[in-house]
């Protein structure tokens, strides 16, 4: 099985750090390969089917050289994924649109090696301004069909899995960090693996430390760029909370409309709706516990109505259960 491997110093364990929020780009790009990657994913399915009916209604080719350059597996280009756009979708668009000549025709021919691309590549890797102002259009277009109807779901998700990370280096530092990963990478001995990689290699880090992005598109195995002198980035798949189908007011309170906690205590019982407040950004079994002064047998079977009703979800790490809210879960604490 190929593995990739990346090699850690004592600096570069120091400078490695988790990012933000999803990258809109990586979104962008890691979506295209995700719908055209068959599965059977009930969720994922129902996602393409609509994002499928969406794209269906465009000018017929539209979307055919993004999709060329972003086959579901295997290489695609580094310069669709430009680390500028950790400062926004806009950031990263000019970053693409500033692409060195070289890089575009090097990255272009690499990918060619794989397999035909439509002739509209070929301006790309030249580096005419009109097919790279084509493609930017195109993917800012498929942004806005495939991937913000969503986006809340995606933010949700991230600040789950960022709560989650945020816990484990609290309580064993950067290591502990690396190792909370499992079973989707190993850590140990200084070098973290990705297993089932597209193909086997080494990356050596070499003092830079490495920017560890939460994906909500990432299908299954993080995923990094080729070019061992562009930053180092593992973009990695958080957990979907169960949902990955657009829904309205998520994200925060109707204006103008009351929080709804007494009404919310009354559909499910106080006690449970202090139990889904307390975990809002995350908490253990035993913190709900210590919170509400109840036992930790109590809030364990509390957490467990509420995630067969599928407003939070629960992941154990050693003798550790977190919760976190689900979509759902925060638009009912919302009052929504």
């Amino acid at each position: 099985m190929p593995v990739l491997r990346i090699h850690f110093s004592g600096d570069d364990i120091a400078r490695t750090r988790v990012a933000p929020a999803a990258d809109p780009l990586w979104e962008l790009i890691l979506s295209v390969h995700l719908f055209q990657t068959r599965t059977r994913d009930p969720v994922v399915a129902g996602w393409r089917g609509e994002v499928a009916r969406v794209l269906r209604q465009e000018a017929r080719g539209t979307f055919q050289l993004l999709f060329a350059l972003n086959p579901p597996r295997g290489y695609f280009p580094d310069f669709l994924t430009p680390y500028a756009s950790v400062g926004g979708i806009e950031a990263g668009l000019d970053a693409i649109r500033s692409t060195p000549v070289a890089q575009l025709d090097r990255d272009l021919n690499r990918l060619a090696a794989e397999g035909e691309l439509p002739p509209g590549a070929a301006g790309v890797a030249g580096g005419d301004t009109d097919a790279l102002h084509h493609l930017i259009a195109t993917m800012r277009r498929y942004d806005g069909l495939a991937v913000t109807p969503y986006r809340a779901r995606v933010q949700t998700a991230v600040e789950a899995d960022r709560a989650r990370r945020a816990r484990a280096l609290l309580d064993g530092g950067a290591e502990g960090l690396l190792a909370s990963y499992r079973p989707t990478m190993r850590w140990g001995g200084g070098v973290l693996e990705v297993p089932d990689y597209p193909a086997d290699r080494d990356l050596h880090l070499n003092g830079r430390g490495l920017l560890l992005v939460p994906s909500f598109f990432c299908a299954r195995t993080p995923v990094g760029l080729l070019d061992p002198d562009l930053p180092p980035v593992l973009v990695y798949p958080v957990d979907r909370l169960g949902g990955i189908l657009p829904g309205s007011g998520e994200g925060g309170t109707v204006p103008g409309r009351p929080d709804g906690r007494g009404a919310l205590g009354a559909l499910l019982g106080h006690t449970r709706a202090a139990v889904l407040a307390a975990v809002h950004d995350g908490c253990s079994t035993g913190e709900v516990a210590r919170r509400l002064g109840i036992s930790p047998a109590a809030a364990s079977q509390h957490a467990s109505v509420l995630r067969e009703a599928g407003l939070l979800v629960s992941h154990r790490d050693r003798n550790t259960v977190l919760h976190t809210l689900t979509p759902l879960g925060r638009a009912v604490l919302n009052g929504h």
